[in-house]
């Protein structure tokens, strides 16, 4: 069983692409209440709070049995030095974008993983991917009609690469899934180190057809 400690349908989808069909808990964090010095710090420390709630959130139902995998992430983007999470609103999705066209920025995402055999034998992992972003030169009305759609407001970085934003990027260095908001190398390689082989977890019945 793997847990998914997110709300975010994109990191979903990547999974559910992968053969993964992990169950989802929301994680309740207070991310207004979380501070860190740069991105790569503030994503690491925003994940293992996520997973260690959900943790908790599991632990208290009684509802789920070890043993289990849990996966939490966190994602934002450091653009010249100022770093930047959800807009938030249609306004501040636009002068996010006249700060972003064409400039490049690093897109980061911390992840927790967690392989829990029971509530006092739980070993896990927190690393941050980067990936470098190059944003194309918009002109203002192709920022209001983005903006317009509603979603630059609801991610975080303020554009996505498998939706309305996919256009409006030039380049992408390093693992494109980080951008979408879990790097799938990455969780392969810690779930690894914690003894855990990633074909494991795939939703496959004994004759390889998916469940």
């Amino acid at each position: 069983m793997v847990v998914l400690g997110s709300s975010s349908p994109a990191r979903l989808l990547t999974l559910q692409q992968a053969g993964i069909e992990p169950l989802i808990v929301v994680p309740d964090v207070d991310e207004q209440t979380v501070h860190r010095p740069g991105a790569p710090e503030m994503t690491a420390e925003l994940a293992r709070l996520k997973g260690e709630s959900v943790l908790r959130k599991i632990e208290a139902s009684g509802e789920l049995e070890a043993p289990f995998v849990l996966l939490a992430c966190d994602s934002m983007l450091e653009i010249e030095g100022r770093v930047y999470g959800k807009p938030g609103t249609q306004e501040a999705a636009i002068v996010r974008w006249y700060r972003m066209r064409a400039r490049q920025g690093l897109f980061y995402t911390g992840h927790y993983v967690a392989v829990v055999h029971g509530s006092d034998d739980v070993r896990s992992q927190v690393r941050v991917a980067e990936t470098g972003v190059t944003f194309a030169d918009l002109t203002d009305a192709e920022i209001a009609a983005y903006a317009a759609t509603g979603e630059p407001q609801r991610v975080a970085g303020g554009f996505t690469i498998d939706g309305f934003g996919g256009p409006f990027i030039t380049r992408i260095s390093g693992d494109p899934h980080n951008v979408v908001g879990i790097s799938l190398p990455l969780v392969r390689q810690m779930l690894l180190d914690l003894g855990v082989a990633w074909q494991g977890l795939w939703a496959l019945d004994q004759g390889g057809e998916e469940l």
